[in-house]
């Protein structure tokens, strides 16, 4: 059972990284310069800029902060209950 969420939670990271990957994208279309050499420590700041800025556009949070927050936090939940059930 432990296998089970742990291997969700790789497709849980999965999803992140490429949901990840389309917010730095437009964010950066917007005109917010990236910093790629430390993307791995500024993706949460630019997560955050993209809420901001879809928001102030159309008075509406973008479609891919939702599914963006609910995938890393889906990903710790069930590499915890799999690190347990080991």
């Amino acid at each position: 059972m432990a296998n089970v969420f742990l291997g969700l939670a790789l497709v849980f990271v999965g999803l992140f990284i490429i949901l990840s990957i389309m917010i730095v994208h437009e964010v950066s279309k917007r005109g917010v310069k990236i910093n790629y050499f430390l993307l791995r420590l500024y993706i949460i700041k630019y997560i955050q800029q993209y809420r901001k800025l879809t928001l102030e556009e159309s008075g509406r949070i973008g479609p891919l902060y939702f599914p963006c927050i609910i995938s890393v936090n889906l990903t710790l939940i069930l590499a915890i209950l799999g690190i347990i059930l080991k």
